[in-house]
């Protein structure tokens, strides 16, 4: 139930587009993530923005438990199917404190079979997020919202 509380909470964050700043100081835990793409998450939201000619919408403001590095990734393959912002919430010493938001263009979204869902909600804007976990391990909440799917787990 406390994954859900922080999923909803990072979720109903989403109704702006500002963006929030990784920390400038890479320390060796940083540098793993850095040496592999991701970046300050300004950068990697403009470079996605850049690619998909659009606006992403992030949340302002991150769950009330504790991070220690927010930092993203625009992965840009080729064709435009894999391409997506990637943005990681982590805690480098509290596990349990992992969140991504991976966010995409609808066309190119993750497919999730009925058979996947565990459950599906209706939001305030109409939408509807969907609760999976086809992923072993990880619990998905996926919705739709301004051409983009998003992806938390």
């Amino acid at each position: 139930m406390r994954i859900l509380f922080i999923i909803m909470t990072v979720f109903f964050c989403f109704f702006t587009s500002e963006s929030i700043k990784a920390n400038s100081e890479s320390a060796p835990y940083e540098r793993n993530y850095f040496s592999i793409g991701y970046t300050d998450i300004n950068k990697a939201l403009q470079k996605s923005e850049n690619n998909f000619g659009r606006n992403i919408a992030l949340p302002t403001q991150v769950p009330p438990i504790p991070f220690t590095l927010i930092i993203g990734r625009f992965s840009d393959s080729e064709g435009n199917e894999n391409d997506e912002l990637e943005i990681k919430f982590l805690h480098e010493d509290l596990s349990q404190n992992h969140y991504t938001i991976r966010s995409k263009p609808i066309e190119y979204g993750l497919e999730i079979k009925e058979e996947e869902i565990d459950r599906k909600t209706k939001l305030e804007d109409g939408n509807v997020a969907v609760f999976s976990n086809m992923i072993i391990g990880f619990d998905l909440l996926v919705f739709e919202k301004n051409g983009y799917q998003y992806i938390l787990s």
